[in-house]
């Protein structure tokens, strides 16, 4: 199957603070905990995905995108349904010359690469609901490089990811 869904965007903002209390307080956002410095991690009310927009500090707030190093788009993250797709996507882009990275970020599996023009994107998987606490609790840091054969054999290749179902996931992250 193709590529299924938007599963969140990224940010380069001028003021992570700024930009947090406005899509908290105007459209309904919640700032989650796991953030580091220089960024948040937001959740839309009702979403059971881990974030559904990330804000990074930019290192210049004038507009640009970050190529330049100013305020913008960072990344959209496109979701697969299964693992065996991001494969047959992981094999694509790299045919392509387009693939740039590949991050195990717990919640998600996770490919990098850049259109022709030089805009990012991700394409990733989400680990199913019921595993999610245990991917996250073994969690060392932050992200870890993808060992997508090792998912592959954890997960098996065709097991269904997100979309999330369950908002109460996140719940003990909240806590």
């Amino acid at each position: 199957m193709p590529i299924q869904r938007l599963n969140h965007a990224v940010l380069f903002v001028s003021d992570v603070a700024r930009s947090t209390d406005f899509y908290c307080d105007v459209l309904g956002f919640r700032a989650l905990p796991q953030a580091f410095p220089g960024a948040a991690f937001l959740q839309a009310a009702g979403s059971a995905n881990d974030h559904d927009l990330g804000l990074f500090q930019s290192q210049d707030t004038a507009p640009g995108g970050h190529r330049a190093g100013g305020v913008g788009l960072y990344h959209l993250a496109w979701e697969v349904d299964t693992l065996s797709e991001l494969r047959r996507v992981q094999v694509r882009l790299a045919e392509a010359g387009a693939l740039t990275g590949a991050s195990n970020h717990a919640s998600t599996k996770a490919l990098y690469a850049r259109d022709p023009d030089g805009l990012d994107f991700e394409v990733c998987w989400l680990v199913p609901d019921e595993a999610v606490v245990a991917e996250l609790s073994a969690m060392t840091s932050p992200t870890r490089p993808l060992d997508l054969d090792a998912e592959i054999a954890k997960y098996g290749a065709d097991t269904p990811g997100g979309p999330r179902t369950d908002p109460t996931v996140w719940q003990h992250l909240r806590t």
